[in-house]
């Protein structure tokens, strides 16, 4: 137990320069793994024996052969881009692939079309209705047949089903509800789905029929966009099931048809029920079902001949002329637009046909019977007419793609000859190229100003173009004249949700072109619309949105906040859950884009306010990950703040905001780590020297984190903090302060619980508390002892807490620490200390190597080598064998390294150590070995000719 007195002498600097690595001369001329590598033409030689592989003979000079070439049999495949290939080959091989894709491109549709899909849930949100709707029901259920009888019987009977269909077997389902409507819409598709797996086709096709039926009523006529949505869907999924259920019948020998098959490749059974098919809906007696049903399996004339589908799409075209409503008969195009895109995108003639039909039928919506029943129905025109815009817009979109410019031109010219063409003219601006409509929109606002006010609403047609210049740029001398005259019509709107509709599209557009003086002013119109009779409580989304653009385009924080109605804006945002998701976008436009710090005060006072407005939305049901991100925000604006030289502005800034996000736990500790920071700064300027001033400030710094620290409630993160301030404080000379966080530390380890949570995860604290007492030790060798408080209180505080804490009864770090305790313990008996605190006078000059000192930690020492003794008895047991040679080990290997081994107690203790290790077979024999060689190599080094006898001493046992 003399351990103290004979630890090792140690001379820090011998040591380094001893442990230093050797430093060789390079020779640049030879090869070096990081040298760019040089790959060298092979010339390969194949071998045309049976069996043989293919040897390689390089022309390489080099005598490094490159790794990678050998794998690659000599070719490295980037330089195969580089040869000189034969450059006849080359541009075939190119023109074919080119030929290939353009081909391709004329056939397939692109990512850049916008899918039918993508506007389904739009038009089902749109167009609802709170009226009665009516719906027929037919009665599906198979007749009970006879097992024997004959085949004609069988299709008779299914003739028979059909035109019952068609005759009195329906009851109609008045007085739904829209979501009643939509229920038993679904529940049909479901049957449909049904029947066809339980092989009833002729039900599976009587759905099919009945619910295109619905598609002629238009009773319920704002409702009709909707139902066109929901009943396509059960159109397409009966043409998806034929068209499959005829592919499956062309499989021969299980090899199923290719994509791109040819009609001649089709078995003779698959065609003839293809043509079944065809003929049963070619019998249906009403236009309206025959149309759909046939145009949903128009896929399947691809079995029939290659000309099919051109051939059919004319004449289904041609049919739509027999559909007298003119609001049924421009979905119908609709529809069949939707499927020609999808089997036969190449047939644009039949496309534009089909649109230049429904030009020359375009003023029945305005003819008698239209408006006779609109007054039955009490619709006004504005709205009857928004009711075409689907379906126009998609006719317009299929024609509109990849379309050459004079196509779109001509077009443009057709809608311009018909009279009251808003609707058309809203159309074609949502369906053409923004390019398209950007470089001619003077012309299309001379056009909106001739369309008839009491048609189509005119902001709509005004929203339309604001779309297209969001998405590309006007000439640039039209830019000014383009926002006044869409201004003017904007600003006169009395409704205020058709308002701010159309000033949320052009608040971009005046961002993307104009200075702050312009938005200012349209944020100006927006409040003044929007604040009587609170109607911005309706219009959170939109207003959502203007935030959004304003600070997309003004990412210059010190400009946004100049422009005056910006903070104004914000406080129409009354609802606290949109206002907190507002102040999170502003703030993290700022994280973004803030390049460089900031003490603008404008900048300041805006953003404290939009973080407070944050931090008060915390309460008691607010989400973990909601309070980290909202903590991340805040701490990315702390950041960002710096009164540069001016350090008592910054602390009170500091203050302030401790004051303002006291709940939010992480924003405390980055102001801890601020203050810190601070501090350390201002010794920086003052290069160690503090005067009477900066040594006041410096204390107010470490008071700061002193009285925040305890509010904390993670218990890790507090022993971290008091550990972290108390070496800021000792780096800045406040002693008496340093050992305040110390003891701070010392008295809360006892409270630290076994298990704590670690990113949501209950988990053995044992591993954190070791870690941190680690580096508790490395301070406490540089902290010197307070006059008053006796030689190393710090210390025994310490070794007081851990001795009283209840360890896990499996667990050893109670020996780990006491072991690295006598690492600290050793350090401190040196003549000089290996590292110390500039400025601050360690123990080592305190004392000067007195006796006495050297004595108590001699004491200290007697205490904690017992402990470890005590602990290394408990494991004698069988089952915690294993452990004790581990710990035996490890406590050898801190004499070897620490102590004095020509003391002959301590001698004797780590020949027995060394035995207890290997006693039961537990012993690693490779670190044996390789600790053995160590003590061997150690010997030969001077003054340490002692560690020959320590060697002899130390034998090697075999696991037997």
């Amino acid at each position: 137990s003399c351990f103290l007195r004979h630890a090792r002498s140690r001379n820090y600097v011998s040591e380094s320069e001893v442990c230093k690595l050797e430093s060789v001369p390079l020779d640049f001329g030879d090869y070096h793994p990081l040298k760019p590598i040089t790959v060298t033409e092979s010339k390969t030689k194949k071998m045309n024996r049976k069996g043989s592989t293919s040897s390689t003979s390089s022309s390489s000079s080099s005598s490094m052969m490159d790794p990678l070439s050998s794998v690659l049999d000599g070719t490295d495949p980037l330089s195969l881009f580089a040869a000189a290939a034969d450059p006849v080959t080359t541009t075939a091989t190119m023109d074919n692939t080119r030929k290939k894709r353009d081909k391709d491109d004329s056939l397939a549709v692109g990512n850049d079309f916008e899918p039918w899909s993508s506007k389904r849930g739009e038009i089902l949100a749109r167009y609802t209705t709170t009226e009665k709707l009516s719906i027929v029901s037919g009665s599906f259920f198979r007749k009970a047949t006879t097992t024997g009888s004959a085949v004609s019987e069988k299709v008779r009977t299914r003739l028979e089903e059909l035109d019952d269909l068609e005759e009195g077997s329906q009851k109609e389902l008045l007085n739904l509800t829209q979501q009643d409507y939509m229920n038993r819409i679904e529940e049909l598709n479901q049957s449909l789905k049904d029947a066809w797996s339980s092989d009833q086709k002729v039900k599976a096709l009587k759905i099919v029929i009945q619910c295109s039926k619905l598609l002629s009523d238009t009773t319920v006529i704002q409702f009709y966009p909707s139902k066109f949505v929901l009943i396509t869907d059960i159109l397409d999924t009966f043409g998806k099931l034929v068209y499959e259920r005829i592919l499956t019948m062309c499989v021969d020998n299980r090899v199923s048809l290719p994509d791109n098959f040819s009609p001649e490749s089709v078995n003779d059974t698959a065609k003839e029920t293809c043509l079944n098919w065809f003929f049963k809906i070619a019998s249906i007696r009403e236009l309206i079902p025959r149309f759909y049903v046939e145009a949903a399996i128009l896929k399947c004339n691809k079995f029939l001949s290659k000309m099919g589908i051109s051939e059919c799409l004319p004449r289904l075209t041609s049919m739509i002329r027999g559909i007298g409503d003119p609001l049924v008969a421009v979905y119908a195009r609709a529809y069949l637009c939707r499927v020609g895109m999808e089997v036969a995108p190449q047939l644009k003639e039949s496309l534009n046909k089909n649109f230049f039909d429904f030009l020359l039928t375009f003023k029945q919506i305005h003819g008698d019977t239209v408006q006779n029943q609109l007054v039955v129905q009490c619709v006004e025109i504005p709205l009857y007419l928004t009711l075409y815009s689907p379906a126009i817009d998609w006719i317009l979109q299929c024609i509109a793609y990849r379309a050459p410019e004079v196509l779109l031109t001509e077009m443009m010219e057709r809608c311009k000859k018909l009279g009251n063409n808003a609707l058309l003219l809203n159309s074609v601006m949502s369906a053409f190229r923004a390019e398209f409509i950007a470089a001619r929109s003077m012309d299309f606002i001379g056009m909106i100003k001739e369309c008839d006010e009491s048609g189509f609403p005119k902001h709509l047609l005004f929203r339309s173009l604001g779309l297209n210049l969001a998405l590309a740029d006007p000439p640039e001398n039209d830019h000014l004249q383009i926002l006044n005259e869409a201004w003017k019509v904007i600003t006169k709107l009395k409704n205020p949700q058709d308002y701010i509709n159309c000033a949320e599209v052009w608040v971009e557009y005046t961002c993307r072109h104009f200075t702050k003086r312009e938005v200012n002013t349209v944020l100006a119109d927006v409040i003044k619309h929007m604040t009587p009779d609170r109607a911005f409580e309706d219009a959170y989304p939109q207003l959502q949105s203007i935030i959004q653009k304003v600070i997309t385009y003004i990412y210059d924080f010190s400009l946004l906040f100049s422009v005056e109605k910006f903070l104004p804006f914000l406080d129409m945002f009354q609802k606290e859950s949109v206002r907190v998701e507002v102040c999170k976008c502003i703030m993290e436009s700022f994280i973004k884009h803030q390049q460089e710090s900031t003490k603008d005060p404008v900048i300041l006072n805006a953003l404290l306010h939009i973080c407070k407005t944050m931090h008060d939305s915390v309460n008691a049901l607010t989400l973990e990950d909601e309070k980290r991100m909202l903590a991340a925000l805040i701490n990315g604006f702390i950041k960002m703040v710096s009164f540069g030289r001016d350090f008592e502005q910054q602390l009170s800034f500091y203050v302030e905001a401790r004051s303002m996000f006291c709940n939010l736990e992480p924003v405390l500790v980055q102001l801890i780590h601020s203050v810190n920071q601070l501090a350390m700064e201002t010794r920086k300027v003052m290069k160690g020297n503090h005067s009477r001033k900066t040594a006041a400030f410096v204390r107010a710094c470490v008071a700061f984190c002193f009285i925040t620290i305890p509010s904390l409630s993670s218990i890790f993160t507090r022993l971290n903090l008091y550990l972290h301030s108390g070496q800021v404080a000792l780096a800045n000379q406040c002693l008496s302060q340093a050992d305040a966080f110390f003891k701070a530390a010392v008295s809360l380890v006892p409270e630290v619980p076994k298990m704590i949570s670690v990113d949501g995860k209950m988990r053995p604290s044992d591993a954190f508390l070791l870690e941190f007492l680690c580096n508790f030790f490395s301070t406490l060798l540089v902290v010197p002892d307070h006059p008053e408080q006796g030689v190393l209180f710090l210390v025994r505080g310490l070794l007081n807490v851990i001795q009283d804490y209840t360890w896990e009864d499996n667990s050893d770090d109670k020996v780990r620490i006491y072991t690295n305790v006598l690492h600290l313990l050793s350090a401190m008996t040196q003549e000089a200390y290996i590292y110390h605190v500039d400025k601050v006078d360690s123990n080592d000059t305190l004392y000067g190597g007195d006796s006495k000192f050297l004595a108590e930690i001699n004491k200290l020492c007697e205490t904690v080598i017992a402990q470890i003794l005590d602990h290394l008895k408990t494991l004698g047991k069988d089952e915690t064998l294993k452990r004790q040679s581990q710990l035996a080990l490890y406590f050898f290997n801190t004499i070897l390294a620490h102590g004095d081994l020509r003391n002959n107690k301590l001698n004797q203790l780590s020949v027995n150590l060394w035995n207890l290790a290997q006693k039961h077979g537990f012993a690693d024999t490779k670190t044996m070995v390789k600790t053995l060689e160590y003590i061997k190599r150690r010997s030969k080094q001077p003054e340490m000719s002692h560690f020959t006898d320590l060697a002899v001493r130390l034998p090697l046992q075999s696991r037997t």
